[in-house]
Formats: C-alpha cells, sequence, structure tokens
C-alpha cells in the first residue's frame, strides 16, 4: 500500500489559528479561525478540530489518507512527549497537545514551537530551499529564531534553543520583560522601533514622520521605514541603530555555528532594502571575514504559509 504523502499543519497563534492540507512541501488548502485563547484551552482545541474538519471536508480527503499532523505552537515544548510547557500568549501550563489530537484524530501528531515550524518550512519550500545550516529569525513584537543544523531542527536540552530575542546587545540598555537589560528585542523589534517613532513624533518638530501615518490608523514600523526612506534623519538614526544591534547579534550566531544562510521575517522584513542593506552592512563588519564570504542574508519568502509547511514537515 502506497505512504500517505498528505499531512496536515497547524500554525497556532495568539490570534489566530492557520490549518493547511500539505503535500510535497505546498499547500493544497488551508484555513484560519479565531484562536480565542482568553475563553480556555477547551475553546482553544475546539477551533483546532473544527479547522482540521474544515481542511478535510473541503478537500475530500480522509483523516485515513493523511500521514499526520504537525502542530506549532509559540511556546516552549518537550519533545519527547508532546507537552506544550509554557505558552504565555495561548494562557497555557503543561497542555498535553499531542495526546489530546492523537485521541481525536488516530494520526501521529508532533509538535513544536512555532518560530522553529516556519524555519522548517523556509527550507523546505521557501528561501532556504536546498541548504542546510539556515537561522531564521522572525521580527514582531517580539524576536524569535528557528535554527536548522545540518538539516534538522535545533531544539537544545529543554527545547528551548532560539530565543534570540533575549540575546544581550547593551547591558545598560532598556529592562526587558525577562528581566534582564539590553536584550535585543528592546531596541530592534518592531515595538522597540514603534516606540522610537513615538518619541519622535513627540520631540522632533522637523520630523515628516507624522506624514507618513495614514489618518485614523496607529504608527507602525512601516512608517518609520518610509519617513527614513524620504529622508528623514530621525527615522534614519533609528533604523540604522536597529540594524546595527540586529547586525551585533547575528555576527555572534554567524561567528558561533557558521551557517549559509540568515532569513529575516516578520512584518519588518518587509521594508526591503531599508532594512537589508544597513542590516548586511552591520553583519559583515561584526563577523569574522572567513565565515560571512559565503553567508547569505535574505527575507523570508513563504509568509503565514512557512508555519503551516514547516508543521507538516514535522511529520517524517
Amino acid at each position: 500500500m502506497e505512504l500517505a504523502k498528505k499531512r496536515i499543519g497547524i500554525d497556532i497563534g495568539g490570534t489566530n489559528i492557520a490549518c493547511g492540507l500539505v503535500e510535497e512541501g505546498q499547500i493544497l488548502y488551508k484555513t484560519s479561525l479565531a484562536t480565542n485563547a482568553s475563553e480556555g484551552k477547551e475553546s482553544v482545541f475546539n477551533s483546532i478540530f473544527k479547522a482540521v474538519q474544515m481542511v478535510l471536508d473541503n478537500t475530500e480527503t480522509t483523516i485515513k489518507q493523511i500521514a499526520g499532523i504537525g502542530v506549532g505552537v509559540p511556546g516552549m515544548v518537550d519533545m519527547d512527549t508532546g507537552v506544550v510547557k509554557l505558552a504565555p500568549n495561548l494562557y497555557w501550563e503543561y497542555v498535553p497537545v499531542k495526546e489530546i489530537l492523537e485521541k481525536k484524530f488516530k494520526v501521529p501528531v508532533v509538535v513544536d514551537n512555532d518560530a522553529n515550524a516556519a524555519a522548517l518550512g523556509e527550507v523546505l519550500s521557501g528561501a532556504g530551499k536546498g541548504n542546510k545550516d539556515v537561522v531564521c529569525i522572525t521580527i514582531g513584537t517580539g524576536i524569535g529564531a528557528g535554527l536548522i543544523i545540518n538539516g534538522k531542527i535545533h531544539h537544545g536540552k529543554s527545547g528551548g534553543a532560539g530565543e534570540f530575542g533575549h540575546t544581550i546587545v547593551n547591558e545598560k540598555g532598556p529592562l526587558c520583560n525577562c528581566g534582564s537589560r539590553g536584550c535585543l528585542e528592546t531596541l530592534t523589534s518592531a515595538t522597540a522601533i514603534v516606540n522610537k517613532g513615538k518619541d519622535i513624533l513627540q520631540q522632533e518638530s522637523d520630523s515628516i514622520l507624522k506624514d507618513c501615518i495614514v489618518e485614523g490608523q496607529p504608527l507602525g514600523a512601516k512608517e518609520i521605514f518610509l519617513a527614513a526612506q524620504k529622508g528623514d534623519k530621525w527615522c534614519k538614526e533609528v533604523i540604522e541603530e536597529s540594524c546595527k544591534h540586529l547586525g551585533m547579534a547575528l555576527a555572534n550566531v554567524v561567528n558561533l555555528l557558521n551557517p549559509e544562510q540568515i532569513i529575516v521575517g516578520g512584518g519588518v522584513s518587509q521594508a526591503g532594502e531599508a532594512l537589508f542593506r544597513p542590516l548586511k552592512k552591520w553583519v559583515n563588519y561584526y563577523s569574522l571575514d572567513i565565515l560571512n564570504k559565503d553567508l547569505s542574508v535574505d527575507p523570508a519568502e513563504l509568509g503565514n504559509d512557512a508555519g503551516i509547511i514547516g508543521a507538516a514537515g514535522l511529520i517524517k
């Protein structure tokens, strides 16, 4: 009998649950439902059950045709048991995701961190296709990373590898939610960039940043990059400083792991060359020449699909 090639990938976010049917790294069908995490874990699992059934029904697929279900979760996972040890955005502690889904669907289930799943997705079907040693970072509210070493996700001893946002780049820097000072995400995340933009709006009357904001819309990193591209010196300083800190942290990763590629995803990566030009400059400046000469720094290609494709790819 031919082995099932189709897999279901689930990307659980704090706001939405994305679910798709994947075959050979391509999404055949996908859907999305609200997570409703504040209503409790039963509500979240009901949304997962519903999303999986929608995928099966809309593709005329039976669960027996599925090789397994892969799940990406925004938290720390025990890889041996499939228990989510901590996922603050879901209000979860020690939730047996693997056990619950296997009991429901009677197929193998693998659970991993969402950043790891996204990194795997990019390596399977996106910007990192064909590469074996890749660091994939996501810049959003915080900064996370997935590490692919010799073609496999690197989890670390307790499953917590990839907390790149808590790399210390300035010991006298802002206080982070984790309790340390000067963590990368306090200086370079989308949240940090926006906070610096708010300071510009309040303090620099000659800034053009206010003219880049759409009426009725909140300030975002996108507007700060736009103002910088239009020549706003204050916003240019914010972008340059952010890229310097990010480049410094990535250079340490390059010197430590010698990857062939760094992939940058998340909303901030959509700034294009306004981000990548200074970022590449600082990565090369702080890393060893012998290690960066064959290094590529590229934008992610799959967007939100990376989590679905990577989650499905967890099923071997």
